[in-house]
């Protein structure tokens, strides 16, 4: 499975900006797909995820409400919707797809990984 990120960029506060993962090889719907992310100085941390068919999504704390992932089978892409963006959401984001998770918010769950796109949120 190969995942390729984009839609990064600069962003003021408050502003939005959504990031996409496309996903080629092996089979979409058995994938439950993440967004992670990694600040610079920071480890890297869960962001969300969706479940096969989207019926369960997860969050950050930090990011419920602002932040709706969504994924489409047909087009084995996966999206990140990010709203009222804060400084503190700069950092480069990953999307990650596994196979079997054992702990969906576990970054070691995930088997696949795209390269990561830049979100900086000025304030």
């Amino acid at each position: 499975v190969q995942l390729q990120a984009c839609g990064g960029g600069l962003v003021q506060a408050g502003g939005s900006l959504r990031l996409s993962c496309a996903a080629s090889g092996g089979t979409f719907t058995n994938l439950t797909m993440g967004w992670f992310r990694q600040a610079p100085g920071k480890e890297r941390e869960f962001v969300s995820a969706t479940s096969w068919f989207g019926v369960n999504t997860y969050y950050l704390d930090s990011v419920k409400g602002r932040f709706t992932i969504a994924r489409d089978n047909a087009k084995k892409t996966v999206s990140l919707e990010m709203n009222s963006l804060k400084s503190e959401d700069t950092a480069v984001y990953y999307c990650a797809a596994a196979i079997v998770p054992w702990n969906i918010r576990s970054g070691s769950a995930y088997d696949y990984w795209g390269q990561g796109t830049l979100v900086t949120v000025s304030s």
